[in-house]
């Protein structure tokens, strides 16, 4: 009676760290976008997020190390500039640009054009010799270029300009996956934990983003009503208010992450990444009035199954034909890398937001 009994607890928790991970992925999806709507200024709400995830991140450092005992890794100035900053600049560019992307598009298309991140992640894991050629990676590409064309083809609510960004996104997000697994498996450094990873990234991405937003959205906000020019205290207070909810969301994100796929395996997340696009389109046509022709619907079946090739490819080769294969995720906001193992299974993290 114990192995069945063991083995429900584990399909419960399993579940619920599922449940977890969506919470909070989908949510953070739809609040942006909300959000959007009445605070036209991403780049700040993400300068926000960076710094609410540094200090919950040095937070949980504090905790983790008062709980273990043990300092946590610091690396130094040489190491964190030379090394990390490239990483950093990269995850900025990708979250700021997803997240100005919300002024433009709708949450589906959204999905379905960030969903193209396996395309410039096989294509810069193969050039940083991460993953090895495979004739098959050539049907991946074909299905998700394909489900990406008819999906956007002829959209009654496509936009140029935010399709342009999410697309930019996601070509800088596979620089971004791949700098980080790099990074991260470096054991010389020590950031083989993903909340040392995050509290290392936050500063240099906070300050590789920043110009952008004085470009582009300083001037705007310091007139903005909204902030720096109120008449009393509550729009205030309500703008600090949404903006420190979505900055604990994308913190919540990326510690999910890190609790499904240390507690189960990195190919629960990549599964549970496809059928959170699903739900995620589901929710936004039955929610927000997103319209889908059936040309787009099938586009996006396309596009699920050279998702669900990948992972299955990935699965296969690292377990019975090429070992040095690295795990690298089918998601621009999901990465899987051999760094914590559980009974077998190897995990990673999401360096952090949006």
């Amino acid at each position: 009676m114990a192995w069945p009994v063991q083995f429900l607890l584990r399909g419960l928790r399993t579940i619920g760290l599922v449940l977890l991970y969506y919470v909070f992925s989908i949510g953070i999806t739809f609040y942006n976008k909300w959000l959007m709507k009445d605070f036209h200024y991403p780049l700040f709400m993400t300068l926000v997020h960076l710094a609410i995830n540094f200090c919950l991140s040095a937070l949980t450092r504090q905790a983790m190390q008062c709980w273990t005992g043990k300092p946590r890794i610091i690396l130094s100035w040489r190491d964190y500039l030379r090394k990390v900053a490239p990483t950093a600049l990269a995850t900025a560019l990708d979250i700021g640009l997803s997240n100005w992307s919300f002024l433009f598009i709708t949450i589906s298309l959204y999905t379905m054009t960030k969903s193209s991140a396996v395309l410039f992640i096989l294509f810069f894991s193969l050039v940083f010799k991460l993953e090895e050629p495979n004739p098959f990676l050539i049907l991946v590409v074909l299905l998700i270029s394909s489900g990406l064309f008819m999906f956007t083809f002829e959209s009654t609510q496509f936009n140029m300009k935010g399709f342009i960004m999410v697309l930019l996104a996601s070509f800088i997000g596979g620089i971004r996956w791949t700098l980080t697994q790099v990074l991260m498996q470096k054991a010389e450094l020590g950031l083989q934990n993903p909340i040392d990873t995050m509290f290392h990234l936050q500063p240099l991405m906070f300050l590789g983003l920043f110009p952008l937003f004085l470009y582009n959205e300083a001037l705007s906000l310091s007139a903005s009503e909204k902030l720096f020019r109120v008449t009393n205290l509550s729009p205030l207070l309500y703008s600090l208010l949404t903006l420190s909810i979505g900055g604990t969301l994308a913190f919540g994100l990326g510690f999910s992450e890190f609790l499904l796929v240390s507690r189960t395996s990195s190919l629960t997340l990549s599964i549970s990444g496809i059928f959170k696009e699903v739900c995620t389109l589901f929710l936004a046509t039955n929610l927000r009035g997103d319209r889908m022709s059936k040309l787009n619907w099938l586009g996006f079946a396309v596009c699920v199954c050279g998702s669900s090739l990948h992972v299955g490819l990935k699965t296969y080769y690292s377990k019975n034909k090429a070992p040095s294969v690295r795990q690298l995720s089918s998601k621009g906001s999901e990465l899987q890398l051999p760094l914590l193992q559980q009974n077998g299974d190897k995990c990673d993290d999401s360096a952090a937001d949006d």
